[in-house]
């Protein structure tokens, strides 16, 4: 019922979350020479403007195809990991979940590849007239046709780079949040207390590791209409640094942070609705407690992930 509950719960992330994701890579990867969009508000209205509203959920498919999985792989991880360290410690939950983050890449980096393929594809156009890609699996197998097994997984080490740190900072700022709060059994507000720990450790694992999104989303939409600009991460740092600053690094970071609160609260909230229901009010309430070994996965999404998920 947790992975039922986890995977209905990141469903829902994802919908409340994908478009404040579609914003931040079209501000990630922008031309710095001639910019598109001024900022977060403009990138938004640009976007539903001359893209319509159906422009912000470009790229949906790929994560919500790779949703089961990686909440299968997420939370065999972290349940197998919590149990082989014995303790439930902040400290333990952190390497839980660095654990499960680290495992969970081989999944998310190509569901990721597609994700920021298909939401750069037709940029500023109501209706594409030339479609390179017709879906998500579409996508993935003509880079595959033409890159092999490398290519579908373009950006694997910076995404392993993110997820790892990320993961744990997640698990960790979530267990540390929840024990100082005091999310009792029978608190009437250990709800709102879990919504608010769960958004707030989001914006702290998208925090840590932000700068290395920006490398990945940069390097898996490098070859967009056939230009590579980039020969390796570190190529692709040197150049980004050099033509703009160090604050290459935060590009998109105000749209990732507007997503992070209300992604990680939709999917608490849902997660705790679904379990409520299955398991009857009095027993669904205390999952909300701080994770216990087997638990402290209830309401992990992906990102996107990125949250993916995050």
């Amino acid at each position: 019922m947790d992975f039922v509950a986890g995977c209905i719960g990141g469903a829902a992330g994802v919908l409340v979350g994908h478009p404040f994701d579609t914003v931040k890579v079209r501000l990630q990867v922008q031309n710095v020479d001639k910019p598109l969009y001024r900022g977060t508000y403009h990138c938004f209205q640009s976007i539903v403007r001359q893209e319509s509203v159906f422009g912000l959920y470009k790229g949906i498919g790929s994560p919500m195809m790779g949703l089961t999985f990686i909440n299968a792989i997420v939370f065999g991880v972290q349940g197998n990991t919590m149990r082989l360290l014995g303790n439930d410690t902040p400290l333990n939950q952190f390497l839980a979940g660095a654990a499960a983050g680290a495992i969970q890449c081989v999944i998310c980096c190509p569901m990721e590849l597609a994700k920021t393929r298909m939401q750069m594809q037709g940029t500023g156009e109501k209706k594409s007239s030339r479609k390179l890609y017709k879906n998500s699996l579409d996508c993935l197998a003509r880079i595959y046709r033409r890159e092999g097994v490398r290519g579908v997984n373009r950006g694997m080490v910076t995404t392993l780079i993110r997820e790892t740190p990320g993961f744990g900072v997640y698990f960790w700022s979530y267990d540390v949040l929840t024990r100082s709060l005091g999310c009792e059994p029978n608190d009437r507000y250990m709800i709102p207390k879990l919504l608010f720990a769960g958004g707030m450790a989001g914006i702290a694992s998208w925090l840590s590791t932000y700068p290395v999104d920006v490398i990945k989303s940069r390097l898996q939409a490098d070859g967009v209409g056939g230009v590579n600009q980039y020969s390796s991460i570190a190529d692709c740092v040197r150049q980004s640094v050099r033509k703009e600053g160090y604050m290459v690094f935060t590009r998109g970071l105000t749209s990732t942070l507007l997503r992070a609160f209300p992604v990680n609260a939709a999917t608490f909230a849902t997660v705790t609705l679904v379990l409520m229901y299955a398991r009857g009010t009095e027993e669904g309430p205390t999952e909300c407690e701080p994770p216990p070994p087997q638990q402290g996965l209830h309401a992990q999404t992906q990102p996107q992930a990125q949250p993916s998920s995050l």
